[in-house]
């Protein structure tokens, strides 16, 4: 019989698929497949009402009677529910415009990359969705004060919006091969696509009224830190953190790179950043390549366990991400199917890309800068951690996690990586270096935009100087930065506290060779996304 706990997870997350059935298809419950998000007001003040009584349901369980397991997926539900309690008053769903394309968007795409069902049933699923989006866009433009949004939140949801337009009308129907399914995602697809389109030029014809400050403030940023993230510093400190890190991290680069060309490394950087593959696809092998480098590498040496039947495949990026992200991703197994198959994205150029600009974009992504960029990714990277994750039994830790461990852990992967002996190049170990001063910077940058004490176009600047990027990738950057406050620096923040739980943990059993890292690494991964301190918990038996 489930204990009172396990059944008071159970009606929330039942809840919570409900309420999100994109969320429910990308972890793999197919019931929810013909469903979209409601994303219409009454629904949304509905959610918050729920998240707050949820909140103070959670809070109330007491330690007695629950097991330690329990008890780090309690305190995991409090995390993350405060964590929405706090951003509850910048009212994002006024502001945000991609609060009304990324259901239709994600939960069509989801279907299609998993391809847990039948062809014909998943046609039917994606033509549902696809039905519903016109209702959404609808909700938007009802919903959002523009006086409120930032400017650029509006200018990168019209760029998504577009390439909304042609994913719907042109990409989905390609799905599929049987001609009645092709039809029907045809007619779908267009009114949807329609939709998409009317949602950009209602935008677009408003854009002088986007006034709105995207800053969250100091204060909130703190409380996101201290409350969601259980971290014991506010935002100066944090800025403070970057800031030394970047120089501590410059000096060891320098050294690097005074030995392979006699240059800085931001000198020797911009002279390798021309060293790239000449196409997307290019670019693409290379990262497939360098993938299986850092997979045989794990296997050889037995610096983590790889899980019978894991697989990642290397991928263009979707289209409809193209506008709003210049940087590579990842999509994990669906948590509750039998499939360890993650999908590693690599950052294509959006759709009629100038030439030049495409060359620009392929700098970010240089042929010296893949091998780390692979293992962040994928080995033993977000796909391995992720696939760890997914062994763990508790339903809560498949579902809920935060970037402070995830990305985190990426960032660490590469530190281990670099320990062991992977990057055997000069050129590849100072990628690895200019990788982490490059998340030094964004910590320096996020802090900073959302304290309001630097501008969008300072901010671009900085990326440029001091993280190695060009100016059209850092302008995609601190977009996503103004739009996700607190996630850019969850990258070397959550990697410097993975090394304090690490040192810990191997003083604690006296040895820190092979075998007692490949331990430490299957123990806390295994132990789900949590926030940094919890998973220092789960592990402390």
């Amino acid at each position: 019989m489930p204990s009172s706990f396990a059944s008071l997870v159970d009606s929330f997350l039942k809840e919570e698929y409900d309420d999100s059935p994109t969320l429910a298809s990308s972890l793999g419950l197919t019931e929810y497949d013909e469903r979209l998000d409601d994303v219409s007001e009454p629904a949304i003040r509905s959610r918050i009402d729920a998240d707050n009584a949820w909140l103070g349901r959670f809070r109330s369980v007491a330690d007695d009677g629950l097991s330690a397991a329990e008890r780090i997926d309690r305190d995991l539900l409090v995390s993350v529910l405060r964590g929405r309690q706090i951003t509850q008053p910048l009212e994002m769903w006024r502001r945000q415009p991609a609060t009304y394309l990324n259901p239709g968007l994600n939960g069509v795409f989801s279907l299609f990359l998993h391809r847990l069902r039948p062809e014909r049933e998943l046609a039917e699923a994606a033509a549902a969705r696809l039905a519903q989006v016109p209702r959404n866009i609808a909700d938007g433009i009802a919903n959002l004060d523009l006086l409120r949004t930032p400017r650029v939140y509006l200018e990168r949801a019209v760029g998504q919006a577009r390439a909304a337009a042609k994913y719907a009308r042109e990409l989905v129907p390609a799905e599929v091969k049987e001609p009645a399914a092709k039809q029907r995602l045809l007619e779908a697809g267009a009114k949807a696509a329609s939709a998409f389109e009317e949602f950009a030029a209602f935008l677009d014809q408003r854009k002088a009224d986007a006034k709105g400050d995207y800053a969250v403030g100091e204060e909130t940023y703190s409380a996101l830190l201290r409350e969601k993230e259980m971290l014991p510093f506010g935002t100066r400190e944090l800025r403070e953190k970057g800031r030394e890190q970047w120089d501590l991290l410059s000096v060891e680069a320098n050294r690097i790179a005074k030995e392979i060309d006699g240059g800085t490394w931001q000198e020797t950087c911009e002279r390798l950043n021309k060293i790239h593959a000449p196409t997307p696809e290019g670019m693409r092998q290379e990262y497939e390549e360098w993938t299986e480098k850092a997979r045989a590498f794990l296997r050889n040496t037995g610096l983590v366990t790889l899980p019978k039947g894991e697989m990642c495949t290397v991928e263009p990026s979707p289209p409809f991400q193209r506008p709003i992200l210049a940087v590579a991703s990842y999509n994990r197994p669906p948590a509750f199917k039998d499939t360890l198959h993650g999908h590693f994205f690599v950052p294509f150029p959006p759709d009629g890309t100038p030439p030049e600009e495409v060359q620009k974009r392929l700098e970010g992504n240089c042929s010296a800068g893949i091998p780390t960029t692979a293992v962040h990714e994928a080995y033993p990277g977000h796909h391995w951690h992720l696939v760890m994750a997914k062994l763990n039994p508790s339903p809560v830790r498949r579902v809920y996690g935060t970037p402070y461990f995830n990305e985190g852990w990426g960032l660490y992967a590469e530190r281990v990586m670099r320990e062991q002996g992977f990057f055997t190049d000069p050129k590849h170990l100072l990628y690895q270096y200019e990788a982490t001063i490059f998340r030094a910077a964004r910590i320096v940058v996020d802090t900073s935009l959302h304290m309001n004490e630097m501008t969008f176009d300072d901010a671009v600047k900085h990326m440029v100087e001091k993280g190695n990027l060009t100016e059209p990738n850092a302008r995609a950057e601190v977009g996503r930065y103004c739009s996700w406050p607190t996630q850019a620096s969850s990258y070397l923040t959550g990697m410097l506290e993975i090394i304090d739980i690490r040192t810990r943990w191997l003083a604690k059993r006296g040895a820190s060779d092979r075998p007692a890292l490949r331990a430490f690494h299957d123990a806390l991964p295994g132990a789900g996304m949590l926030p940094t301190s919890l998973a220092e918990k789960a592990i402390a038996s």
